[in-house]
C-alpha cells in the first residue's frame, strides 16, 4: 500500500509517496507556480531528479500533474494510482474547533471554512489543495493533519493573551501555535536520544527556518511556544518580523497612510531577515554577505540568535529542568553559527555546546550531538521528518487506529528505527564531511 501526502501552499504543491509495507519514501517533489505562468514539477526519485514545465491554472491540474508523474513509465514509482490507499492533507489551522488529525468529510471542510480568517495566508491553498484531491482521487480516504493538534495541551495562561474577553469567546483569539508535525517528530526523537519515555522528558525545540517557531515540552506535551494566533508571532524570521510591540503596526499606518492589509504584507513578507538586511532572507546569502563586512547582516545574524536566546531562557524559567535542546528545520539542521550565538553564554545554565561538534554537524541526513560532554542539557541537532508524521496519521485515521500522541506510538519511537530515505544521503554526507560520523546521536544501550 503506498500512502501520499500532500502540502498545498498558495502557489505550490509539495508531495511525497511512500511505501507503507517497506516503510521506504519512493519519491517526493513540489509543484512550483500554480496558477502562474512557467508552472513545472520538480521529482525526485530512485536518486535522480526530473523537472518537468507543464500548465498548472489551479491545485487540480497540479494535483493531475503529480499523479502522472508518479505513474509515469519512464521515472514513475507505482503503477497505477489504485495502489494509494489514503491521502495525507497538511492543514495550517484548525481554530479550537479541531484538536487532531481528522478524516476529511464536507462538514470538516466547512469547519476549515469557517476559521479562514486564523490562516489567512494558508488556509485558502490548503481547502483548494483537498478539494482538488478528492475532485482526482475520489474514492480514497483523505486525511487532514493539523499543523495546530499538537499545541492542544498548552495550558490557559499559555494560550490566552490578556485582551478583552470577548475577544476569546467571540472570535476565538488566543495563541495557537505552528509547526506542530515537526514538534511531535523531534520531540518523540529526542526521548528515544535520552533514553526515556516521552513523558518523562522535558525539552526545548528550535525549529529555525525561513518560518521558525520554538516549543517548550514538558513532560512530554507542549507546554508553549512562541507563535501565536498566526505564524508571525515570535522569532525573527525569513521575512516575518516576530514580536514588536503592537502600537508600531498603527504608528507606521499614521505616518505613511499604509492600510491594514499593506501593513500585513510588510510584516509577513517584507520584515524579518529581509527586512534588516534589505537585501536577502535566506541565511546562507546573509552569512556570506556577513562574512564580507555587510553590516546589516551582520546585525541580522546577532538578532535573530538573540530572539533565540531569550525564548530558550523563558522556557527554561517555564520547564524548571530541562533534559535536551533541539534544534531542526533547515537553519536549525544546517546553521552552526546561529546555532552556537544562540547556545554561548548560557553555561551557568548547564547548556554547553561544543563549538568542534557543532561546526562538524552540518547535515539533513543524521541525528548529532553537539554539546560538551560535561553539559547537563543535551543539545541535538534532529533533521525533522514532518511527512513521517502525516503518512502514518493518515494511515491509523483509515484503519481506525489514530488517537493523539500521548495514546498513539509512531514507528520512529523505536530505539531501533532507522529512517531509509537518509541512509544514502548520510553516505554523501560522510564523503563530504567525514566528521559528522563523530557527532552522530544515538540512543543510549539498554
Amino acid at each position: 500500500m503506498v500512502i501520499l501526502t500532500l502540502n498545498c501552499g498558495s502557489s505550490s504543491a509539495k508531495y511525497q509517496v511512500y511505501d507503507w509495507d517497506n516503510k521506504e519514501v519512493l519519491a517526493n517533489g513540489v509543484v512550483e507556480r500554480v496558477g502562474e505562468t512557467g508552472s513545472c514539477i520538480t521529482h525526485k526519485a530512485k536518486g535522480e531528479k526530473h523537472e518537468i514545465a507543464s500548465p498548472c491554472p489551479t491545485h487540480k491540474e497540479a494535483i493531475e500533474l503529480i499523479l502522472k508523474t508518479i505513474t509515469d513509465e519512464k521515472i514513475g514509482v507505482i503503477p497505477n494510482v489504485g495502489v494509494i490507499g489514503a491521502v495525507g492533507h497538511r492543514v495550517l489551522h484548525g481554530g479550537d474547533t479541531f484538536t487532531k488529525s481528522v478524516l476529511v468529510t464536507p462538514e470538516v471542510l466547512d469547519g476549515f471554512r469557517s476559521v479562514i480568517d486564523l490562516g489567512p495566508l494558508h488556509m485558502p491553498a490548503n481547502i483548494m489543495g483537498i478539494e482538488a484531491a478528492e475532485k482526482v482521487m475520489p474514492n480514497v480516504p483523505h486525511a487532514a493533519i493539523m499543523d495546530t493538534a499538537w499545541h492542544q495541551t498548552m495550558p490557559e495562561e499559555n494560550f490566552m493573551y490578556a485582551i478583552p474577553r470577548e475577544w476569546y469567546t467571540k472570535y476565538a483569539a488566543r495563541r495557537y501555535g505552528f509547526h506542530g508535525t515537526s514538534f511531535l517528530y523531534t520531540a518523540k526523537r529526542a526521548a528515544v536520544l535520552l533514553g526515556k519515555e516521552p513523558k518523562d522528558t522535558n525539552i526545548i525545540i528550535c525549529h529555525i527556518g525561513n518560518g521558525s517557531s520554538m516549543c517548550a515540552v514538558k513532560n512530554g506535551v507542549c507546554y508553549d511556544t512562541s507563535m501565536g494566533i498566526t505564524p508571525l508571532e515570535g522569532l525573527v524570521m525569513g521575512t516575518r518580523s516576530g514580536d514588536i510591540d503592537p502600537a508600531l503596526p498603527f504608528y507606521i499606518m499614521r505616518k505613511t497612510g499604509m492600510s491594514a492589509d499593506e501593513m500585513d504584507t510588510a510584516l509577513n513578507k517584507k520584515s524579518g531577515c529581509l527586512g534588516i538586511t534589505e537585501k536577502y532572507s535566506d541565511r546562507r546569502d546573509i552569512e556570506i554577505a556577513a562574512a564580507n563586512g555587510d553590516k546589516n547582516c551582520q546585525l541580522c545574524i546577532e538578532m535573530e540568535a538573540m530572539r533565540i536566546k531569550k525564548y530558550i531562557g523563558a522556557y527554561m524559567a517555564e520547564l524548571g529542568r530541562v533534559d535536551a535542546i533541539v534544534w531542526t528545520a533547515g537553519v536549525g539542521e544546517r546553521g552552526p553559527i546561529t546555532r552556537m550565538k544562540a547556545c554561548s553564554g548560557l553555561e551557568n545554565y548547564g547548556i554547553k555546546i561544543d563549538a568542534q561538534r557543532n561546526d562538524w554537524s552540518f547535515t539533513t541526513n543524521a541525528e548529532t550531538c553537539i554539546s560538551s560532554d560535561d553539559s547537563a542539557v543535551k543539545i541535538f541537532v534532529i533533521p525533522t521528518d514532518e511527512e513521517l508524521v502525516m503518512t502514518e496519521d493518515a494511515y491509523a485515521l483509515m484503519k481506525g487506529t489514530y488517537n493523539v500522541h500521548t495514546n498513539f506510538t509512531y514507528s520512529f519511537q523505536n530505539p531501533d528505527y532507522v529512517n531509509k530515505a537518509r541512509e544514502a544521503g548520510l553516505k554523501d554526507d560522510l564523503i563530504k564531511r567525514p566528521n559528522i560520523e563523530k557527532v552522530i546521536a544515538r540512543p543510549p544501550k539498554k
